[in-house]
């Protein structure tokens, strides 16, 4: 068993309960850290035999352009695309983070991490 881990991606997207978060938007970064046997690309030296971070990424960018009320949501949404699209994956954790979120307050991010297993 091993990781791979995509650290602080950075993404300009719309979520939010205020209206205005959906017409202004607002930054966030996303960590995702999964788990996988990384024993057979170890030896075949072969990206078939791995989890592919380039199609980690574009999942989470294509999750989190879709608007949502809360990122439990996106959360779940890339979870549930991750599983269905690569069979390697066994555990997954994603932390999405809203910067400078309007919750009337000098509040630097807000996080949201949810973790799921196979």
């Amino acid at each position: 068993m091993g990781s791979i881990r995509l650290k602080k991606i950075k993404i300009y997207a719309y979520h939010g309960c205020l209206a205005e978060e959906g017409q202004i938007g607002s930054e966030y970064y996303v960590d995702l850290k999964v788990k996988a046997s990384l024993v057979e690309a170890a030896n075949t030296d072969a990206l078939k035999d791995t989890v592919d971070y380039v199609h980690l990424n574009r999942i989470i960018k294509e999750e989190m352009a879709i608007r949502s009320k809360l990122l439990e949501h996106v959360g779940k949404r890339i979870i549930n695309r991750i599983f269905d699209e690569l069979i390697f994956v066994n555990e997954i954790k994603v932390g999405i983070s809203k910067i400078n979120p309007p919750i009337g307050g000098n509040v630097a991010e807000v996080v949201v991490i949810m973790k799921a297993k196979r």
